[in-house]
């Protein structure tokens, strides 16, 4: 598919690659973030990687908008890189009753037991697309079709920070306290964004994700780890 170009006010654009959340789109977004990284036209100030399209925030000044859509399209025409194989990552995640506060409602809307539920979840490899919403809110795709679920019909005012979350047949962690109609299921103590860590995001687009399930005083021990700066991300390849 041919993109699309997309203004984002005067200093950004979008290159859409498609409509809809797919591992094929993803690799081509990511794909075209990597060789604009690696060589980057003068005045292009970020890119921000998204589940079908990449944004470039630029300084129209130094880089008018013509000439940043001809440097895209040269990187698209180009012979395309092999992206590196994917980090693995594995988080802690407590499926305690007390951090879930919607699994009974998950369970029963899905037809399984609450521990089937936490078991899918935590045995599924999720692949980190983007990051969105809020700082650190990290999207994940790959949750199983079993878990799909449409939104809390009534939003919370507020969940924590790390909440593991579902709804719309996607999967979030949670990097900050912030109100949200998704259904929560567990919670991580790891932190996904950090402005004191460097880097800040735990995770990069691209990773690969899996959940090791502790209990409830593990959890309470490592989230005290967290705040002191502690990563907690256990990385596998």
């Amino acid at each position: 598919m041919t993109p699309r170009y997309l203004d984002a006010g005067e200093c950004a654009l979008v290159v859409e690659f498609g409509t809809t959340i797919d591992t094929a789109l993803s690799d081509r977004v990511l794909a075209l973030d990597a060789a604009l990284t690696a060589a980057p036209p003068p005045g292009l100030r970020e890119t921000v990687p998204t589940y079908r399209s990449l944004m470039l925030h630029y300084d129209p000044l130094a880089l008018p908008r013509a000439a940043l859509v001809a440097a895209v399209e040269r990187a698209l025409n180009a012979p395309a890189a092999a992206l590196p194989p994917p980090n693995r990552w594995r988080l802690p995640a407590c499926y305690d009753p007390t951090l879930a506060d919607d699994l009974p409602h998950i369970a029963a809307t899905t037809g399984l037991t609450p521990a089937q539920v936490t078991d899918t979840h935590a045995n599924a490899t999720f692949r980190t697309v983007m990051y969105g919403f809020a700082p650190g809110w990290a999207y994940l795709s790959g949750l199983p079709a079993c878990l799909a679920l449409p939104r809390r019909t009534t939003p919370r005012d507020r969940i924590p920070d790390g909440a593991l979350i579902i709804a719309g047949g996607q999967a979030i962690v949670a990097g900050a306290a912030m109100p949200s109609g998704w259904h929560i299921l567990g919670r991580t103590p790891a932190r996904m964004f950090d402005p004191a860590r460097s880097p800040a995001f735990l995770l990069s687009p691209g990773d690969l994700l899996t959940f090791a399930p502790v209990d409830l005083p593990t959890f309470h021990t490592l989230h005290a780890r967290a705040a002191a700066g502690e990563a907690l991300a256990e990385r596998l390849t």
